[in-house]
């Protein structure tokens, strides 16, 4: 496996570069073709497509008999033990309104497990990666998770599915945090989110049914950061699902966050 990652490694951040020049590069123009995308208002731009294309045909060439699931094209290649997950554009609907919130997340799976995340913010040119047992870094920079002192000044992410849009219960409990964090913070773009965790920008992460392809990148990096990344119920979180839910946080703050999840979707409206 260290032969594979040490060429993945670089495969992926060249991959990342290439594709995050393009979304650079295309974002300053004016006409950028954008398409709807599904029954619930996402877009897909060009970007995605020629940026998916470039990390794709890298990949390819290098790891011909390797998986790949990618944002827009789906599934390729034969099923086997290593798996390329891509996501060329996150934060495709930010790009498409002209906010300069956006990234390119690679992660690289060996049997269902991350073994290498990258992500790269490619507006302040800053790449995010995490190696399984090697920590993260960002540019050449080993980043850490901080301990805040109180909940009450605490700042966290908010990652939703596309598929929870207006979930009462999901609602209910980003209105919770509201009320406990000082700030609850929705991005659209779930990679800077984890980057922002793992580098002690903000205090947490809850995750209410995500699995997009920036998923397992973005919580290696945190993991190797030193966040703990756990369910609703407090177990570890690993290997893959199809319908996450998640606390990310620093350790010593595990409790509360489950406490609070636990007290936000038993709150009754009324």
């Amino acid at each position: 496996m260290k032969d594979v990652l040490k060429i993945a490694e670089k495969v992926a951040v060249d991959a990342i570069l290439s594709a995050g020049r393009v979304a650079r590069q295309i974002f300053n123009e004016d006409d950028v073709l954008v398409e709807e995308k599904g029954p619930f208002g996402d877009v897909v731009t060009e970007v995605d497509y020629l940026a998916e294309k470039v990390i794709l045909n890298k990949i390819k060439e290098h790891f011909p008999k390797h998986q790949i699931r990618s944002e827009e094209t789906g599934w390729s290649g034969v099923e086997g033990e290593w798996l390329w997950v891509v996501d060329p554009l996150d934060g495709t609907n930010n790009f498409a309104i002209g906010l300069p919130i956006f990234a390119v997340a690679i992660t690289l799976l060996y049997k269902k497990q991350p073994v290498l995340g990258v992500i790269y913010d490619s507006m302040i040119d800053k790449i995010y990666m995490a190696e399984i047992n090697k920590g993260a870094i960002c540019e050449d920079e080993f980043i850490h998770i901080k301990s805040s002192s109180s909940i009450e000044k605490m700042t966290v992410g908010w990652i939703q599915g596309h598929v929870v849009q207006k979930n009462p219960e999901a609602m209910r409990l980003k209105q919770f945090l509201d009320l406990k964090f000082k700030r609850t913070l929705s991005l659209w773009a779930p990679s800077i989110l984890w980057a922002m965790l793992a580098r002690g920008d903000i205090d947490g992460i809850i995750l209410y049914n995500s699995e997009g392809d920036d998923l397992y990148g973005g919580q290696l990096l945190a993991k190797e950061a030193g966040a703990i990344v756990m369910d609703f119920e407090g177990n570890p979180f690993e290997g893959m699902s199809s319908e996450p839910y998640i606390i990310a946080c620093h350790p010593d703050h595990k409790n509360k966050f489950l406490e609070i999840v636990k007290e936000g979707l038993d709150e009754k409206v009324g």
